[in-house]
């Protein structure tokens, strides 16, 4: 399939100041912080900086683990 062989190419050029987050169904591209690393917020539970999403790619998805 075509779109998949784009998503794997885009994989092995993939930015290394951005990272994917999976949730609510959708992909997010999201940028890395200062450190180049994934930004949490610092509220209680923590969870990723929603501030730092750069677009939401609406692939479906499941962010949850095997």
């Amino acid at each position: 399939m075509d779109a998949i062989r784009h998503l794997e190419l885009a994989a092995k050029n993939w930015p290394k100041d951005r990272w994917i987050f999976s949730a609510d169904g959708k992909l997010y591209v999201m940028r890395c912080g200062p450190d180049g690393e994934p930004v949490m917020t610092d509220s209680v539970g923590g969870g990723v900086d929603p501030d730092y999403i750069e677009t939401a790619i609406h692939i479906p998805s499941d962010g949850g683990d095997w």
